[in-house]
């Protein structure tokens, strides 16, 4: 197997098994995500640059891992430009945080996601959402 330098282009296929994504993903994310620009060869092949690479690291952190949605993530990239998305996972919780709404910090935020398996963390992740949205509504009685 031929290995690639870190700077090298990579296809649609390669970056799709390192980011565990479907190509078709990759593909829907570039028409939802004008940042994202492979060089396209003949017969429309795509090769993505390592900013395309860790751009595309981010906007999966922020969509599978924080809960954003599509447009919650172009939101983000509108308000802070798309260098703060490529920047490291762990400063794009700063995204996620609404200073008003959540003041707290606990020792579980402050693990890594990698010691709940990816299941689990769904569910309490749906559930944090849950409580927040029902705390909404108790704070409009108010």
């Amino acid at each position: 197997m031929n290995i690639k330098s870190p700077e090298a282009f990579r296809t649609i296929s390669e970056v799709s098994k390192d980011l565990s994504l479907p190509q078709h993903v990759l593909r829907f994310w570039e028409t939802k995500f004008v940042q994202i620009k492979p060089i396209k060869r003949g017969g429309g092949r795509r090769y993505y640059r390592p900013e395309d690479i860790e751009l595309l690291k981010g906007i999966k952190y922020l969509l599978y891992n924080d809960g954003y949605t599509i447009r919650g993530v172009q939101k983000v990239i509108k308000e802070n430009g798309a260098k703060k998305i490529i920047s490291k996972p762990v400063q794009n919780n700063n995204f996620t945080l609404d200073k008003d709404k959540h003041k707290y910090s606990t020792d579980i935020e402050n693990k890594p996601h990698s010691m709940i398996a990816e299941s689990k963390r769904k569910k309490l992740m749906t559930v944090l959402n849950d409580l927040v949205e029902l705390k909404k509504k108790l704070n409009k009685g108010d």
